[in-house]
């Protein structure tokens, strides 16, 4: 039987129909990230409501630590047992709130925060050897800032108009992997700085220009920041390099001779004297582009002077990191398991009557997703 004129007209218009409906469909866009529950409902009933950020973050943990040295009491050494506890159960809780406002040529953010500890039996400043002018304080334990400001800064600037930027006020530093400057999120108080940062950005690099201090928690007081202990520094990165983030940086941290007892009981011990300068660089593999694989490298080296303790002569500082890690994803098996390696080399220090210091300065990392929640290693002596 041979087709007929209708039969193959009918065809046609039944293939040119299902080439119309291909041509037609256009795959759903991805999900976009979560903004929160107040910012989606606002948002879906008001677009104007886009310029404002609203929003909030309740975080608790157990913690139980056996084995493990309670700092402030006599005696208490990890691992070992002499008649002093060396058990410790606590609580943890973390609140955050925070209100942003974005227009087209400047924002302002405030977030306040409540941290608190129950049943810690940590002291919050050990003061373990005494620090002259400055007294140990045993409180709720050394994560306890019952009520406090943790950011509040504004932003000048449009970088889709102009390339540079002003961010001034207490607020957060990350960068890299946060082996050198990060924000700490894991401790229940975390980190912030009072601090002024200038951004340079175009197409070819982005610079980060900034210089503060260190916020320093103490319970039961507004948190003010330490004037005599100064970071500043310039941070460069720049995705030009195909399959490659590049990133380079100096940084200056100079904390003067008064810096450690500039607070009677701050939650965290302050720093000696120390003119330090850090000049390094970050090698990493850009996401997705080595396949299953990816690798970071990152090297730094250190001059300037130390010292050790709030008395003694400063030290010329002479030393080094090294980093190095890669790994592959396991991407098509459940829960894309990713078998890694990482090496970490930090100078160290046994003799301090050479005049030369050789333990490096991490200055204000995240070190537990790296070394562990214990504290007994940092990228320093190791």
């Amino acid at each position: 039987m041979k087709p007929n004129l209708k039969t193959l007209s009918a065809g046609a218009l039944v293939l040119a129909a299902l080439n119309d409906v291909q041509a037609q469909y256009t795959p759903p866009p991805p999900p976009a990230p979560f903004q929160g529950f107040i910012n989606e409902a606002l948002r879906a009933r008001d677009p104007y409501a886009n310029q404002w950020d609203i929003g909030g973050e309740f975080r608790g943990r157990y913690q139980a630590n056996e084995g493990y040295a309670i700092q402030g009491k006599a005696g208490s050494v990890d691992f070992r047992d002499h008649g002093v506890t060396v058990n410790n159960e606590y609580y943890l809780m973390r609140f955050k709130a925070h209100l942003g406002y974005t227009d087209k040529w400047w924002s302002a953010y405030i977030e306040p925060q409540s941290s608190l500890e129950k049943s810690d039996l940590r002291a919050a400043y050990a003061n373990v050897p005494a620090v002259a002018g400055t007294t140990k304080f045993v409180g709720d334990g050394p994560e306890a800032d019952n009520i406090d400001l943790h950011q509040a800064y504004i932003t000048l600037g449009n970088h889709k108009e102009f390339p540079l930027s002003l961010k001034a006020g207490r607020q957060e530093l990350s960068y890299g992997d946060e082996r050198l400057i990060g924000a700490f999120g894991w401790n229940n108080i975390g980190r912030s700085f009072d601090a002024a940062k200038v951004r340079w950005q175009t197409e070819w690099f982005a610079a980060d220009f900034f210089s503060g201090w260190p916020v320093v928690p103490q319970d039961l007081k507004f948190d003010d920041s330490n004037t005599r202990d100064t970071l500043s520094g310039v941070y460069v990165t720049s995705a030009k390099v195909p399959k490659t983030i590049v990133e380079g940086y100096f940084l200056a941290r100079n904390s003067q001779r008064g810096a450690i007892n500039d607070f009677p009981s701050p939650q965290f011990p302050q720093p000696t004297a120390r003119d330090i300068y850090t000049v390094g660089g970050r090698l990493k593999s850009k996401p997705g582009e080595l396949g299953n694989f990816d690798y970071t490298v990152e090297g730094a080296y250190q001059f300037g002077d130390y010292a050790a303790t709030a008395t003694t002569g400063r030290l010329r500082q002479d030393a080094f990191m090294f980093t190095a890690l890669g790994g592959y994803t396991f991407a098509d098996l459940w829960a894309s398991p990713r078998l890694g390696a990482e090496f970490d080399y930090g100078s160290g220090d046994n003799n301090s009557k050479d005049g030369v210091h050789g333990t490096f300065d991490n200055l204000f990392p995240t070190n537990h997703k790296f070394y562990g929640s214990m504290d007994l290693i940092s990228l320093q002596n190791i």
